[in-house]
């Protein structure tokens, strides 16, 4: 377990953001990413019939189609233990393999924190 208080503040914002996105639109999965510039993206599980993404390609995807360049970090908040490896994938697509993913639980609590690479 991480102990989220140790976060830096930055980092707290994107875990707050994740599970705000989470909660405000019902979904399985809140993930938020922050970009080079310090620009962050947030975005909830997408389940339609014809389109299926993660919280956090979701995000990362937003992230792209905004102009970011790269990515500082990641956070998701999910009942998950940790995250899928085509989500580490799309983080490590747009970030680089050392980009830090915040893995936390519906309260907030970060559990872990994997690296995309």
């Amino acid at each position: 377990m991480t102990d989220s208080s140790a976060l830096g503040a930055e980092d707290r914002k994107i875990v707050t953001l994740a599970r705000s996105a989470r909660a405000r639109n019902g979904v399985p999965e809140g993930a938020a990413v922050r970009d080079e510039t310090g620009r962050t993206y947030v975005a909830g599980t997408v389940a339609l019939d014809s389109l299926k993404l993660s919280a956090l390609r979701t995000a990362v995807a937003m992230a792209v189609a905004s102009g970011a360049k790269s990515l500082e970090a990641a956070a998701v908040v999910t009942e998950a233990e940790t995250v899928s490896d085509e989500d580490r994938a799309a983080v490590r697509d747009l970030g680089g393999a050392r980009t830090p993913v915040l893995v936390a639980g519906p309260d907030g609590t970060v559990r872990t924190t994997v690296i995309a690479g």
